[in-house]
């Protein structure tokens, strides 16, 4: 995979309309214009284009008086009356020929009865969304001490042919022990054994992490604006 092909993937500059319009459409609410994730699985929307005339109607149409939606990967002008409510910069990394995937005899499988856990786990370290249903998105994985779930990760958009890496957490006592990375290179592992590539996002802020994420074979592919927006 050459950094042309990369940069070339266009499904990626708007990953969850691609998302639910292919490997999500199954949890798709909306029409031919705008679709998002039920309330308890995703706070992300997905558009068509933002220069389809009628957008903003059919994103009010969809979500109701008073709702907030989160833009990703589009810094759209904000019709008036509509209010911005937070701001945030975001980057965009994709996997390179260096990632070395494997997979992890420790980790566990999450799913429902683990929800619980996941949510504690992400209330503590704050990795980003994630809601009492996000685990349906795909694979969660993570790793349990005397019973405590202390690291996970999993899969969130799937854009056709990519699968983001996403969630990845891990409580500050198990931190430095490289439990996220051994994660990261699980989830890594199954979402190549299925034919898809690997993509990942963070906080333009978080340096740390984006460091992290290129030594294990990652590299930067856009910046990406992330805005709150509340429907008139």
């Amino acid at each position: 995979m050459t950094d042309t092909a990369i940069a070339s993937t266009s499904v990626l500059d708007n990953p969850a309309w691609h998302s639910l319009t292919g490997a999500h459409a199954h949890l798709a609410i909306g029409g031919d214009l705008v679709k998002r994730y039920p309330a308890d699985v995703s706070p992300f929307l997905g558009v068509r284009s933002w220069e389809e005339p009628g957008v903003w109607d059919a994103i009010a149409e969809l979500l109701g008086s008073g709702a907030e939606l989160a833009i990703s990967h589009a810094d759209p002008e904000v019709p008036a009356g509509w209010a911005q409510t937070w701001r945030g910069e975001g980057v965009q990394l994709v996997q390179t020929p260096r990632l070395q995937t494997s997979p992890d005899d420790e980790v566990v499988e999450l799913g429902a009865d683990d929800a619980d856990d996941m949510l504690a786990l992400v209330e503590r370290n704050q990795p980003g969304p994630f809601l009492p249903r996000t685990y349906v998105m795909g694979r969660y994985i993570g790793i349990r001490r005397d019973g405590k779930l202390v690291a996970m990760a999993g899969e969130r958009l799937h854009p056709a042919g990519w699968t983001e890496i996403s969630a990845v957490a891990t409580d500050a006592d198990y931190r430095r022990q490289g439990l996220a990375s051994r994660l990261v290179l699980d989830v890594a592992f199954h979402i190549q054994e299925r034919g898809d590539q690997a993509l990942m996002h963070a906080a333009a802020s978080n340096t740390g992490a984006i460091t992290a994420y290129e030594k294990l074979g990652f590299e930067l592919r856009r910046a990406t604006p992330f805005t709150g927006v509340r429907v008139p």
